[in-house]
């Protein structure tokens, strides 16, 4: 399905919070950001591994408990051991998935089989530790380690949100880049696209992907690729900072410095400055920048995804 001329990217969920009734005690955790905005971009598809594993609604809520044998998964009251069973439906599930094309994958918060992070994980004596992960999230990344995975609550932090969604469209770029049977020097033009993105993020992964590059056409193109998917991934994974910004957006204005007169050259440097202080969003320079270079074609900087690495309606730049 296409929306405003793309196609939805097919994204995985935890189903309660689409608004489905799956929870432990029959109720859902409906996320109306993931509906009404996330949903006219991704195509969602829902997993709830609790009732998937045969487990009906409501019913008897679990949890995680650290043993000598590991993480198990446990009814809270009736001490009955679900691990097994989930461990064999995630088996079959994620074979399931594997063939669906995934761009990405929202997880819910805290649940002993989907939680990402930070989940209570029980013991003999004291508090739980939050250290845990759900069973069907842990088989999940352990299944697909570069698919961009986050939780609903954090996605609620704007820093956050914006450098999981970028992963999201950078990952579709890349499934997509791979299944055209790339060459050598495709891949080069690949990472030389994503330059700016990837300094966006931090400049040692962005410098490691370059070494990996640098070794197109002399090691086999499987092991390149996949090489340079790790890398790729765990590049995008760290976050942005107003300063890594304000470096890159000062990168294009060098490009374009000589092709700009003096007033428009102060007013470009001032609304870099005002944007890395926080007090305007990373959308007024970089419209600004835009705007010059429309003027005055810079032919490798039009083609970098930096400029564009997300549909525009999800106002990813706007915020302060």
């Amino acid at each position: 399905m296409r929306v405003q001329g793309r196609p939805r990217l097919r994204v995985g969920i935890s189903r309660c919070l689409l608004g489905e009734a799956v929870r432990f005690d029959g109720g859902h955790k409906h996320d109306p950001y993931i509906t009404e905005t996330l949903g006219r971009f991704f195509e969602w598809v829902p997993v709830c591994p609790e009732v998937e594993t045969g487990l009906g609604t409501p019913r008897e809520s679990m949890r995680l408990v650290g043993t000598v044998s590991g993480i198990r998964l446990i009814a809270r009251n009736s001490k009955t051991d679900h691990t097994e069973a989930m461990n064999g439906f995630c088996a079959r599930r994620l074979e399931e998935l594997a063939g669906m094309g995934l761009r990405g994958f929202i997880l819910k918060k805290d649940s002993p089989s989907c939680g990402l992070m930070r989940v209570p994980v029980h013991g003999r004596g004291g508090g739980p530790g939050r250290a845990g992960r759900g069973l069907f999230a842990s088989a999940l990344l352990k299944r697909f380690p570069i698919l961009p995975a986050e939780e609903e609550a954090r996605l609620h932090d704007m820093a956050l949100r914006e450098n999981f969604i970028e992963r999201v469209f950078a990952f579709d770029r890349w499934l997509d880049f791979v299944e055209s049977n790339p060459r050598p020097k495709e891949l080069v033009e690949f990472h030389r696209r994503h330059k700016l993105a990837l300094l966006s993020h931090s400049r040692q992964p962005c410098q490691d992907l370059g070494r990996i590059v640098a070794a197109a056409g002399e090691i086999p193109m499987n092991e390149l690729l996949s090489r340079y998917a790790l890398a790729f991934a765990a590049a995008m994974a760290v976050k942005t900072t107003p300063a890594k910004h304000a470096e890159v957006l000062r990168r294009i204005y060098g490009c374009l410095k000589k092709r700009i007169e003096g007033e428009d050259r102060a007013e470009v440097v001032g609304r870099i400055e005002q944007y890395r202080k926080g007090m305007a969003p990373l959308i007024v320079p970089l419209t600004l920048l835009q705007h010059h270079s429309r003027r005055n074609p810079v032919p490798w900087m039009e083609e970098q995804t930096y400029l564009n690495p997300c549909p525009a309606e999800l106002f990813l730049r706007n915020h302060v």
